[in-house]
């Protein structure tokens, strides 16, 4: 498409950056974005806003798991790897907490899923000025200035499918929307079909109370936790583990294997060969992808090898083995199991199949819609992204489309995962505002993240307090706008 058949609409509120989504990825930003500020000059100040389908703030809600940990240390949390002092790390959470003295005679490196998340909470708690919940992006438009592409429009409904459109202008956009559960071809979710993104509420909303047989498909981390979970919640189920390997693969944790996950890695696979990439990402597969942590199949071969000295098996483990079929009845799910060896197929009578089948990066262009035909594509049709993650553009666009995911072709394996997040998130933070800078742009102040707006009491900047009392549709009010005025003015002086 070319920039000079745009015609511009009409002018809605702007900011310099919308974040779409607002899960780690883009609260890591928001931190960075907010430290930036607090460092800046008043002209080098960033506004940014961010809008999040959820209702609140959640990370993978449904395997936060009694027991089950993170699988990275706890340095490697929003900003410690940028900035070790920041009050937002995991160490002043804990602080804040009370817990720091606990967590050191702990001797662990690696918290448990359940507090992660809720630190990842505590964080996000510091922002909620910054965030509209409720509210899903559904299309990116260009918005032509002087025969350029300036600035973008998002259209954002909130409050569910027929709720509210409305419109926001943004110098930048960072799309930043986590991963997609996949189900095999065919399989649709159901009442007793699901995919184990969804294990812990399903369990709870499950038809008839104690299942009698779970069948769980896959052999990744995912799958072995929902195993070990549904096995040790029903005493009395019998839990069908189904896998085309011979057992589950243990996750290459080790030392120098874990330096796929360095910051300096990036650099290192941004600049190679397309087939040395594709070497590299071939040999450290097993660093994250359908692998399990060693201690979790150590415990779930005990519980096995426990049953059968016991003479009663509830824990079956179908290796080498696929499901042809999943088929429901009209009091479970029948499943088909065959065995790769021989041939033959086992039918299963189960109440319940949960399909541990993994995560596919989000559709970048289906999201960014009218703006996706801009974006410049590598020839297996995946966008062409910068050092600093930014989608490469025809010209005549000078806004800037960030990815915060969706970039392993080009950044490698950690591109999605929490190890980078606070270098990214710094990365593509200074790149915002050297292209503003560049375009001697003046900050619009209409959500300004700031390290010193709290929670809870904490202290907040004028007019955030006032953000922090209203529902999101109300943040653009006189008394805000106001309050920021007054305190950027007060900031600069």
């Amino acid at each position: 498409m070319n920039v000079s058949d745009l015609t511009s609409s009409e002018p809605s509120r702007m900011c310099e950056v919308a974040g779409i989504g607002f899960g780690p990825s883009n609260l890591g930003l928001a931190v960075a974005l907010a430290e930036h500020n607090d460092d800046a000059p008043t002209g080098d100040r960033i506004a940014a806003i961010f809008f999040e389908k959820q209702k609140r703030f959640g990370w993978h809600r449904d395997m936060l798991i009694d027991g089950a940990t993170v699988q990275v240390s706890f340095l490697k949390d929003l900003v410690t790897m940028r900035k070790p002092s920041s009050e937002f790390s995991f160490l002043s959470y804990l602080h804040a907490k009370g817990r720091l003295v606990d967590f050191i005679n702990h001797k662990s490196l690696f918290p448990s899923r359940v507090e992660f998340n809720d630190y990842l909470e505590w964080v996000a708690g510091h922002f909620p000025h910054l965030v509209d919940y409720d509210s899903e992006v559904v299309d990116v438009r260009p918005v032509p200035t002087g025969g350029r592409i300036r600035s973008l429009e998002v259209s954002v409904r909130t409050g569910g499918p027929h709720g509210e459109l409305r419109v926001r202008r943004a110098r930048s956009v960072v799309v930043a929307t986590g991963l997609q559960p996949v189900l095999p071809p065919g399989v649709t979710a159901s009442e007793r079909i699901w995919h184990s993104d969804e294990l812990l509420s399903r369990i709870q909303a499950m038809p008839g109370g104690r299942p009698r047989r779970v069948v769980v498909i896959g052999a990744g981390q995912s799958a072995a936790e929902a195993v070990e979970y549904v096995h040790r919640v029903f005493t009395h189920t019998e839990v069908c583990s189904v896998f085309a390997r011979y057992g589950y693969s243990p996750a290459d944790d080790s030392a120098f294997a874990n330096r796929v996950f360095d910051p300096e890695a990036v650099d290192t696979y941004y600049g190679a060969r397309e087939e040395v990439k594709r070497t590299l990402f071939g040999y450290h597969r097993n660093t994250n992808y359908s692998v399990v942590d060693v201690e979790l199949i150590d415990e779930l071969y005990r519980r096995s090898y426990q049953e059968k000295v016991n003479g009663h098996h509830r824990l079956r483990m179908l290796n080498l083995s696929r499901v042809v079929e999943a088929r429901e009845t009209a009091s479970g799910v029948r499943v088909a199991v065959e065995s790769l060896p021989t041939g033959e197929i086992d039918v299963l009578d189960a109440d319940v199949v949960i399909y541990a089948t993994g995560y596919r990066e989000a559709d970048v262009f289906g999201l960014l819609g009218e703006m996706g035909e801009y974006c410049l594509r590598d020839d297996q049709g995946r966008p062409r992204v910068t050092r600093d993650y930014r989608v490469e553009t025809v010209d005549g666009v000078d806004c800037g489309i960030y990815l915060q995911g969706p970039t392993e072709h080009t950044h490698g394996i950690s591109s999605g995962l929490l190890s980078t997040i606070a270098v990214r998130s710094a990365e593509i933070t200074r790149s915002i505002a050297a292209r503003a800078s560049a375009a001697g742009r003046a900050p619009v102040a209409d959500r300004l993240p700031s390290a010193k707006a709290g929670r809870n009491g904490e202290r907040l900047i004028p007019g955030h307090a006032a953000a922090a009392r209203h529902p999101p549709g109300e943040l653009a009010s006189s008394e805000v706008r106001a309050g920021l005025r007054q305190w950027l003015t007060e900031e600069g002086s």
